[in-house]
């Protein structure tokens, strides 16, 4: 699965006219979930070495004229038929493809976030077809894929926001200089869909500010952190030790289960916006990005509750994600 990492797109100065004619030109394109590659949405033009390569020709049919070389002639004519047949080929390589995205994963602040491009191909097999962003940058990095005939190639690349947030998804290119880069075909896409960045968690993650027992009857109320009495199996939380995992089960079945023990506290953690006083902003949105991340890999309930926006004690991934979402959003 190839990939490629892109910077993320910079807005182009007012002395910039290129930049920001293309600006213009992006912002007039309509978002869409797929894009099906078609004579429509492929353009194509001579590389630089095409140039050179028909200024060649061009030399050699004035010496053949000049001279009257006939197999000067034949030659011309040929590598002009096969410039043609190149030309042809290039822009084959890419009509008929389908584009789509598989559902975007988050990413933190700082770190790439990674698109996975699926490509259809229902004729031949396809050569030398590169993808990659177009975020204004030159020169693009692509990601080069061979596509089976008839099958589906993955291609990831990644990108860096510019920060927190939700953002739009920048520009996709394809393109394609098979066989011979003479010539250059290329398709514009921009998908829809937003990516969010969360704030990037603190490291290492600072101590929990103090957290209550979940309530609950007595028993569990006067569980501790050191018991040891078996009394049952769950699903393997990130953070159990060895010792908790049922190796047995894991080997038969690949399955990872955890012994649950008395001393198992479920405890319920509660994380505001004034716990972390005595930091700046994006200095406190990553101490509770933190907080959340660990509660949850602990496997506790906990709530949070920021200036405007309250989430009630809970766990679990959509739990979390929307955690992260309100800190992002913040």
């Amino acid at each position: 699965m190839p990939d490629a990492i892109a910077p993320a797109s910079v807005r182009p100065s007012i002395f910039d006219a290129r930049g920001r004619w293309r600006a213009w030109w992006d912002a007039r394109r309509q978002p869409r979930e797929s894009q099906a590659l078609t004579q429509r949405n492929i353009y194509i033009v001579p590389s630089r070495a095409g140039l050179a390569f028909c200024l060649t020709l061009l030399l050699l049919l004035v010496v053949s004229i000049n001279y009257q070389l006939s197999l000067g002639f034949a030659l011309t004519f040929l590598l002009a038929g096969s410039a043609a047949a190149s030309m042809q080929m290039t822009h084959g390589s890419l009509r008929g493809l389908t584009l789509h995205l598989k559902p975007l994963v988050p990413a933190f602040d700082g770190e790439a976030a990674v698109l996975e491009v699926v490509v259809t191909n229902p004729g031949k097999a396809r050569l030398g077809v590169g993808f990659g962003m177009d975020l204004g940058v030159r020169p693009i990095p692509l990601a080069y894929a061979e596509i089976a005939a008839q099958g589906q190639t993955s291609v990831h690349l990644s990108w860096l926001a510019p920060g927190r947030g939700l953002h739009a998804l920048p520009v996709l290119r394809a393109e394609s200089r098979y066989p011979f880069g003479l010539f250059r075909a290329w398709t514009i896409w921009r998908p829809a869909g937003q990516q969010w960045v969360y704030p990037r968690p603190e490291t290492p993650t600072p101590p929990w500010p103090q957290a209550d027992a979940a309530q609950g009857d007595d028993r569990h109320a006067a569980r501790t952190g050191s018991g040891t009495e078996f009394e049952g199996v769950r699903a393997y939380r990130r953070g159990d030790t060895l010792r908790q995992v049922v190796w047995k089960k894991a080997a038969r079945t690949g399955e990872m289960i955890s012994r649950e023990t008395a001393g198992a506290v479920q405890r319920e953690m509660h994380f505001q916006w004034s716990q972390a006083q005595g930091l700046d902003t994006e200095a406190r949105l990553s101490r509770l990005a933190a907080w959340v991340t660990a509660a949850d890999a602990a496997g506790h309930a906990w709530s949070l509750r920021l200036p405007g926006t309250e989430l009630a004690p809970d766990n679990g991934s959509a739990h979390r994600h929307a955690a992260l979402q309100a800190l992002a959003r913040w």
